[in-house]
């Protein structure tokens, strides 16, 4: 039986909690799945242990947007383009300036 990649990276955050990139996968799959509440969770967890994961901050922002928790997405975003800022990554920093531009 085949196993699915929602299951295969549970078992490798199981084997490795502090895995940045399973942790964001597994944050996608879920807010690919329409399982926002978890996906906007997971993204949390990541960004509590590795903040500097910028992509993490515009995927929660969608998610928590779609759920029409808008202030939550700002505050996010926000957070997610000062972190960019400081990590010098520029392509990110203004999709997340973007983002916030298109909540007004």
């Amino acid at each position: 039986m085949p196993v699915n990649r929602l299951e295969i990276l549970k078992n490798m955050l199981a084997a490795n909690p502090g895995d940045s990139f399973a942790r964001y996968g597994l944050a996608m799959e879920y807010a690919n799945s329409g399982a926002l509440e978890t996906a906007v969770a997971e993204f949390r967890n990541l960004l509590a242990a590795n903040p500097k994961y910028v992509a993490a901050y515009y995927h929660g922002g969608q998610a928590l947007e779609k759920l029409g928790r808008v202030e939550e997405a700002r505050a996010i975003y926000t957070r997610g383009v000062e972190v960019s800022g400081e990590i010098g990554d520029a392509h990110t920093r203004e999709e997340l300036q973007a983002a916030l531009e298109i909540l007004g």
